[in-house]
């Protein structure tokens, strides 16, 4: 790391901690992966950070966020340590993400204020409205990746504001019907069962969410978080969980003939 003798502050590991909101433990792990360690000592000895070693973190945690693994973070900061056309390159990155982020939040916040006007209202938010606003909470938590969001991004906009909420009343019907056979025990290979399988296939390959890679990082998601999800539902939480169970099963039946 450069800059070792600059003047100005400098912080002990538990005075950094507190004041980037990160915890002492995380700190001693990225000094004893040589990410970020203390460059300096005090007269007495102690171990103190100093500003280019507060620079260096923050790369370390803007590639963090932006989805790199702690050993390619290292291999970044090895070619590029101290070279300002770097940060400024992650900077701009790190800013592109972030403005995505509030985009996306943005979102998130009109669908839950129309939720909320909904029930100030007295009137129960419909399925789709519930699940309009867990596609947006999906994409937040980064279980997609900013491919995958952008291409399912434009297939919304092709597809139409009338199209996509059209299709997301499906899904409600959908889940209810699923809700249905799952009480009533029918079994997945029943006819009536593999056409809402079909029907369910459909929808996906319209929203273009039926795509290997969707697919499993939507199966990541709701592996998760399927209880949090099931909280969030207008269903009881048994019956929603069991029906994306049911459907996942009949979709494999379809699949193997």
């Amino acid at each position: 790391m450069g800059g070792r003798h600059e003047v100005g502050q400098r912080w002990s590991v538990g005075e950094l901690a507190r004041a980037t909101g990160l915890t002492v433990r995380t700190l001693h792990h990225y000094d004893a992966l040589g990410l970020v360690s203390p460059g300096e000592r005090s007269a007495r000895g102690h171990r103190r950070y100093t500003a280019a070693d507060v620079r260096r973190l923050y790369r370390v945690r803007a590639l963090r966020q932006l989805g790199l693994s702690l050993p390619e973070i290292a291999g970044v900061l090895d070619r590029t340590d101290g070279e300002p056309a770097a940060l400024r390159r992650l900077l701009a990155a790190q800013q592109g993400e972030v403005r995505a982020q509030v985009a996306r939040l943005a979102r998130l916040e009109s669908q839950l204020g129309e939720l909320v006007a909904q029930l100030d209202a007295e009137d129960v938010p419909q399925p789709e409205r519930f699940l309009t606003t867990l596609e947006t909470m999906s994409m937040y938590e980064r279980y997609f990746t900013e491919d995958q969001r952008d291409r399912l991004a434009e297939r919304r906009d092709a597809l139409g504001t009338e199209a996509v909420d059209a299709a997301r009343a499906e899904a409600g019907t959908l889940i209810a019907e699923a809700i249905r056979h799952h009480r009533a025990g029918t079994p997945v290979t029943d006819p009536a069962v593999r056409e809402l399988a079909g029907r369910w296939s459909a929808l996906g390959a319209l929203l273009g969410t039926d795509g290997p890679r969707e697919q499993a990082s939507a199966r990541r998601f709701w592996d998760d978080h399927r209880e949090e999800i099931s909280q969030r539902m207008p269903w009881p939480a048994d019956d929603f969980v069991g029906a994306v169970e049911y459907l996942r099963r009949a979709r494999l039946a379809v699949e193997a003939g």
